[in-house]
């Protein structure tokens, strides 16, 4: 499987910030972000919110096999923004590079910290990114997301906006294709604008249901949309049915 530069960004970003944590495994707090996607169209402003769910702890420093790791969860589905006449659409909970673009939205987000060092001036790991883990819980400001992660050097280059899409027939899965967030008026007609996407913390309950939109999808918990049975996916293929299953979707249809 191809890792594409992104995706090794963040990689690496989160071995930077949480690798080698000490101490006994833990629990964090959980958290809850609505992700909304606001689309300007001739007939007037058209929204749709999302709201996502992330549990997250950490495994021992002795945790065999992995001492130090960082677990997440996460619990949710994509935002789906009814446009009409001219059709549905979907930011997915993945982005572009990142299939686990809505579990480090916010933590990515979050305020820059300090790093932390320990008495000795050592560089402390789990204390540094328990403060910017707390910095995130305490940013509840509205975010407008960027184009890219800017202002992370090895994420600049890095869509920090979703994946957007649309079925050109939505009761079948084969037809999906990806919309270009400048340019949606080539997927939706003209007068169609993607205004902006934000995220904000809240204590909202997490969004459910997009089954009754898609009919389909518990049909494809472990399929590909164009019915590969691979949990792999094969960059070599460009069509997007052979890359995208239920989970880009929702979390309920992953399991």
């Amino acid at each position: 499987m191809l890792i594409s530069g992104g995706l090794r960004g963040v990689t690496a970003l989160m071995a930077g910030l949480v690798v080698l944590l000490s101490g006994c495994g833990t629990a964090l707090p959980d958290y809850r972000y609505r992700l909304t996607v606001e689309v300007e169209t001739p007939e007037g402003l058209k929204t749709g919110s999302s709201v996502i769910e992330v549990s997250t702890s950490t495994t021992s420093s002795t945790s065999i096999p992995s001492p130090g790791a960082v677990r997440h969860r996460l619990n949710g589905e994509a935002v789906t923004i009814d446009l009409g006449q001219h059709g549905t659409l979907f930011a997915l909970l993945r982005s572009d590079v990142d299939v686990d673009w809505a579990t480090n939205l916010l933590f990515l987000l979050a305020p820059e910290v300090g790093a932390v060092r320990d008495e000795n001036g050592k560089y402390d790991s789990d204390a540094s990114f328990r403060a910017r883990y707390e910095a995130m819980l305490q940013n509840r400001r509205l975010i407008v997301l960027p184009r890219t992660f800017h202002h992370i050097r090895v994420l600049r280059d890095m869509p920090a906006r979703p994946m957007l899409v649309r079925f050109r027939d939505i009761t079948d899965p084969t037809t999906v294709e990806r919309v270009d967030p400048d340019d949606l008026a080539a997927s939706f007609g003209e007068g169609v604008k993607l205004r902006r996407v934000t995220v904000q913390l809240t204590d909202d309950p997490v969004t459910t249901g997009i089954e009754r939109r898609l009919g389909w999808i518990d049909s494809y918990r472990l399929n590909k949309f164009d019915g590969s049975k691979s949990r792999i996916t094969d960059r070599r293929k460009k069509d997007l049915a052979s890359q995208l299953s239920a989970g880009s979707f929702s979390t309920e249809f992953a399991k």
